[in-house]
């Protein structure tokens, strides 16, 4: 991946994605943005996630927001995925408030975007686990918006340990990409590897195929996921029920909020405004509109 195809300047004075961004994003189903999150929040984030990841590794094998597998090597248990991370750090709940982030996220999607899965995906050194070529998820629940990931790389990411990703494969249909998910081939011809640095991020359409070889280096890399899903969509077509919705809603004010007194915030940061429009700003318009909690369990709201 070059900076050509990646827009790999570096964005940290930008307010939004550009247009050339939006474009290239819809195009290929992914975009690399660089320097996004950086000195003490990215130092914090870091630290934080140091203690989850050890914990997982050691302590909470029972729970069920941890998640393991054979490791390559010895066929122990590893570590692989902690879900609802907002939940478990105040540094992932400022995260999710960033307002670069959401106002790219609202130029694709539109602005009644909720957030919806929140997890930290880990490729721990030596062992780390083999990710197959994959989709997030299928077509049922795709609606006239994208639905994506925004991924906050924690370390860096090299051949050893990235993620590879087939441009334009989230518009290929399902004789395509099955052909594909049936290789352990991570070198593909039309695969590019998405080569990262610490505090930078990418997009990525839940279409897209990506995925990642086992990790035998001494190299750590950790990344943490959160994904939006516009309500309209998700009200027609699911997976969640429609209570999902304002409950997501109430997470992500919070979180704006929480974001405005950070410490380590700098106080010169615009913060983001979550304007959704009727019928969906409800939530928006209420009192004190504080969530109950930060995790709402996807399985407690699926549709039956």
């Amino acid at each position: 991946m070059n900076g050509a195809n990646t827009h790999d300047e570096i964005v940290s004075c930008a307010s939004v994605i550009t247009d050339e961004q939006a474009k290239f994003f819809l195009n290929n189903g992914f975009l690399i943005l660089r320097n996004i999150i950086r000195g003490e929040e990215l130092r914090r984030l870091r630290a934080a996630m140091d203690d989850l990841t050890a914990s997982g590794s050691e302590t909470v094998r029972e729970h069920p927001d941890f998640a393991y597998g054979s490791g390559h090597r010895t066929g122990r248990s590893v570590l692989r995925r902690i879900e609802y991370v907002i939940d478990k750090a105040d540094e992932c709940k400022a995260l999710l408030g960033h307002p670069f982030i959401l106002r790219s996220v609202e130029k694709l999607m539109g602005p009644d975007y909720i957030p919806t899965w929140d997890s930290m995906v880990l490729k721990l050194p030596r062992e780390g686990i083999e990710v197959p070529w994959h989709r997030d998820a299928g077509t049922e629940c795709v609606g006239d918006t994208p639905i994506f990931n925004v991924d906050y790389y924690l370390d860096a990411a090299d051949e050893d340990t990235c993620v590879w990703v087939i441009p334009g494969s989230h518009r290929w249909s399902r004789a395509e990409v099955d052909a594909i998910v049936q290789q352990r081939d991570f070198h593909q011809e039309t695969a590019v590897p998405a080569l990262m640095r610490p505090g930078d991020v990418m997009f990525h359409n839940i279409l897209v195929l990506h995925g990642s070889p086992r990790n035998g280096s001494d190299k750590l890399r950790r990344v943490i996921y959160y994904e939006f899903r516009a309500a309209h969509v998700e009200a027609a077509l699911g997976p969640h029920i429609p209570e999902y919705i304002p409950l997501k809603q109430r997470v992500l004010l919070d979180c704006i909020e929480r974001r405005k007194t950070t410490e380590y915030i700098a106080r010169t940061e615009e913060p983001y405004e979550y304007q959704p429009p009727a019928p969906w700003n409800t939530v928006v318009r209420e009192a004190a509109s504080k969530p109950k909690t930060h995790r709402y369990p996807h399985g407690a709201y699926w549709r039956r």
